[in-house]
């Protein structure tokens, strides 16, 4: 029921292995080498109560390495290189009761890491890498009894809010007052080597993320490749994703697409390089650069264009591209573009059809404004010149008074039109004289007055 194999060089936990102790309940490999444990390597083990692998080389932990161990009551898996815990690695261990994960490196440990652990009365997180612990992260443990999550450098943000608030008025009975002491701060720098029960509520902020990205548009060629920087600050560091939008929603990436991150090859650096190798016509449209911390979220849209024309690759591989993909030698634009040459040849066509008809409109109607204006210049004349035949005009200036209908039928000329004859003392000849030089036909001195053969107009008194 018992096997000691502590203190030997075991490197790894091959399935055939464990096959024949199918009636094990304690196994102890802790201080060896093992820096592998094959998927499924524990199935025969439906009794253990208790494993002990600490003290190891072990630095990925997954689901798949527990399975068949519904009875597992502990688990030592201290003073390994794990760095990270994922989602659902324990789901399968539904009665375990200690989990011991302390002295190694885990920096993140994710919001459904511990799912499934609704029997966990202890669990052991002291003296690792840990930054930041999320509430979620907890909530299945609705059984928890021991907390240890001293000895961490924890960043004393907004996001670690929570947990003050809850070793203040819940946790007491998880944590001793020795423990809540030496859970320190050691950033800000402000709040370093402070405990962080000892930070005031206000004193916990962060600062939303704030975006650059460089450039934010871009128009390769096929087959080349390409870099863009997506800069984010913000306290904490923003974590920066790339993803491929399409009406807004995300699409799977195509091939090529590499996230580059920051120099130390954090999670949560705020440095995000997006790398596109051997560009093709699917690459092309708009990405999106998100960067987010405990404060907020920031987007920034980056758009990419595919030039298709004078390429080595579109004239090396131009001949295949038709049996693959319907498109042309013509320039590729992204999505959306209202750039002219974006627009089909129909499209194009129409538009310059259109124009060269608004174009021809307007001579048109050009014309037509300076025909009638000179028309109207020639009836306007015709109303002040007259030929020689026709008689003098006169104009009444009502100097004695009102002319009576009566009157106006005795005033008439041989051609019927109207003559009002009130004043005809006061000939006006030099200022028609340019407009109708008939008028000044004859006259070469004297006072003025009617001649023959030539017209007088009379001034106008109104």
């Amino acid at each position: 029921q018992t096997i000691f194999l502590q203190d030997n060089g075991v490197v790894q936990i091959r399935h055939q292995d464990l096959t024949r102790l199918g009636s094990l309940h304690y196994l102890y490999l802790q201080n060896n080498s093992i820096s592998a444990v094959e998927p499924g390597a524990f199935l025969s083990q439906g009794q253990l109560l208790e494993l002990a692998l600490n003290g190891n080389l072990i630095h990925l932990v997954t689901a798949d390495m527990f399975r068949g161990l519904e009875h597992l009551r502990i688990l030592y898996l201290a003073g390994n290189q794990i760095t990270r815990v994922q989602d659902h690695t324990f789901s399968h261990l539904q009665r375990l009761q200690e989990l011991h994960l302390q002295e190694n490196s885990i920096e993140l440990l994710t919001e459904h890491a511990l799912s499934g652990l609704s029997s966990l009365a202890l669990l052991d997180l002291s003296r690792n890498h840990l930054r930041t612990l999320g509430a979620s992260s907890l909530t299945p443990l609705v059984s928890l009894q021991v907390l240890r999550v001293t000895e961490n450098p924890w960043r004393c943000d907004c996001a670690l809010g929570w947990l003050r608030t809850w070793i203040k008025e819940d946790g007491q009975r998880l944590l001793s007052s020795a423990e809540q002491r030496r859970l320190m701060c050691s950033e800000p720098p402000r709040l370093s080597h402070l405990s962080l029960v000892e930070v005031a509520p206000n004193s916990l902020v962060c600062i939303p993320p704030v975006v650059q990205l460089e450039p934010s548009h871009l128009t390769v060629r096929l087959g080349e490749s390409l870099r863009v920087s997506c800069q984010a600050s913000g306290y904490p560091q923003p974590q920066v994703t790339w993803k491929k939008a399409s009406h807004g929603k995300a699409q799977l990436s195509p091939r090529g697409l590499v996230q580059e991150l920051g120099p130390n090859a954090a999670e949560d650096t705020g440095s995000g390089m997006l790398f596109l190798s051997n560009v093709t016509v699917a690459h092309a449209g708009r990405y999106e650069c998100e960067a987010w911390n405990p404060g907020g979220v920031a987007r920034v849209t980056f758009h990419l264009a595919v030039n298709m024309s004078s390429s080595a690759y579109s004239s090396q591989f131009w001949p295949r591209l038709p049996e693959v993909l319907d498109v042309s030698q013509e320039l590729i634009y992204e999505q959306d573009s209202m750039d002219f040459y974006a627009l089909g040849p129909a499209t194009q066509t129409a538009i310059a059809v259109g124009i060269s008809l608004l174009a021809l409109t307007a001579v048109l109607l050009l014309i037509m404004i300076y025909t009638r204006h000179q028309q109207y210049r020639k009836e306007e004349g015709g109303s002040y010149c007259t030929s020689k035949e026709e008689s003098i005009l006169y104009v009444n200036d009502y100097s004695d008074g009102p002319t009576t209908f009566a009157q106006l039928e005795e005033y008439r000329d041989d051609h019927g039109h109207e003559m009002y004859v009130l004043n005809r003392t006061n000939p006006v000849l030099a200022s028609a004289s340019s407009r109708c030089p008939m008028m000044t036909e004859g006259y070469e001195g004297g006072p003025p007055g009617p001649r023959n053969g030539s017209q007088v107009a009379y001034e106008i008194h109104c």
